[in-house]
């Protein structure tokens, strides 16, 4: 009877876990990020901002591995579209008194909007003919930022309302993990689905996807579309969080930082980015505090990683991982079979 129980509880864990797209090993790596902050030395001020721009990375890499890893369109004007929901809200907040929330919400939505224009433009080519178009569109969108001084004070930067009053950083790291495993959720969901199928088919091969009666364009545009809203929510919390924003936000090597880590975490996974983004972000910002005199020095180092992750590992940290854990449990189940022989 105990044991029935026990395996029906266990049917139940299972089910919840695999709603929630988890794992256990996931699972608890979500737990471990939410005590983080509890633990010594990571409960000290400037390395929650550490963390919280980890977040911020990780956040960003999973919406933009929604466009390049299922549809095979790499948006090097990423950095801009966040740049662009950022912005909004900050504007909206300053200038219409709306709350930072609902603000967040409206990047978002001006973020999608314009990633529906770029996509209906750009999404009708391929390959670095439809990323380089993206990344036009993203100086563009940088140089109006620079330009516009009289709405964005340009890079004399714009006061922007935080979300909370104080100085303590614990909040923002809690928004940003949870603002994470949402856009993790949302987008895994999709993946899962239909729509997901069809990404996944015009990913490996748009001509077979269009013979099998998927219009590549309506459903490359909606991808598009839906990761540039998720760069413009994150891009407003990044200005309600930092106070200050400057078209900084919107330079390529913004897009190249969020590239490499989704890369290297694992194109086309989704959790490989999110996971790689704590440990790897967090190094970058203690190299880039100790040697000030080297600026730059973190562009390098993540050149050189991903070289190397494309040559030993093209399938990232994701695949690494699922071959170790099979090749355990293959280990496992040997074991155990030659031992009842």
């Amino acid at each position: 009877m105990d044991n029935t129980i026990n395996s029906q509880q266990m049917n139940l864990f299972d089910k919840l876990l695999d709603k929630l797209c988890l794992t256990p090993a996931g699972l608890f790596g979500l737990v471990l990020l939410f005590v983080l902050p509890f633990i010594p030395p990571f409960n000290q001020e400037y390395m929650l901002r550490w963390l919280i721009y980890s977040g911020f990375i990780a956040s960003m890499s999973v919406g933009f591995d929604l466009t390049a890893g299922y549809i095979n369109i790499v948006n090097f004007g990423y950095a801009a579209v966040a740049g662009f929901g950022g912005y909004t809200s900050a504007l909206l907040a300053i200038n219409m008194g709306l709350p930072t929330w609902l603000s967040m919400v409206a990047g978002g939505i001006g973020s999608g909007l314009l990633g529906l224009i770029i996509g209906m433009i750009s999404l009708r080519l391929r390959g670095i003919f439809a990323a380089c178009l993206s990344w036009f569109f993203g100086l563009a969108i940088m140089g109006l930022a620079t330009k516009l001084v009289w709405l964005t004070r340009g890079p004399l930067g714009l006061r922007v309302p935080r979300i909370f009053e104080g100085d303590s950083n614990a909040p923002y790291y809690f928004i940003i993990i949870i603002l994470l495993f949402l856009i993790y959720l949302v987008c895994k969901w999709i993946v899962r689905s239909k729509i997901g199928l069809a990404f996944q088919a015009i990913g490996q091969n748009m001509d077979a996807a269009r013979t099998s009666g998927i219009n590549p364009v309506n459903y490359r545009v909606f991808n598009f579309t839906l990761s540039c809203a998720i760069a413009g929510v994150l891009g407003g919390f990044y200005a309600h969080y930092y106070g200050i924003l400057t078209p900084d936000i919107m330079h390529t090597s913004k897009t190249v930082e969020v590239l490499a880590v989704a890369y290297i975490g694992g194109r086309g996974s989704l959790w490989g980015g999110a996971v790689i983004a704590f440990p790897f972000i967090f190094i970058m910002e203690i190299v880039r505090s100790n040697l000030t005199n080297l600026p730059g020095l973190n562009l390098v180092i993540y050149a050189l990683v991903l070289i190397l992750v494309m040559i030993y590992y093209p399938g990232g940290f994701s695949y690494f991982y699922e071959m170790n854990i099979r090749k355990t449990k293959n280990k496992i189940l040997r074991y155990f079979f030659n031992g009842r022989d």
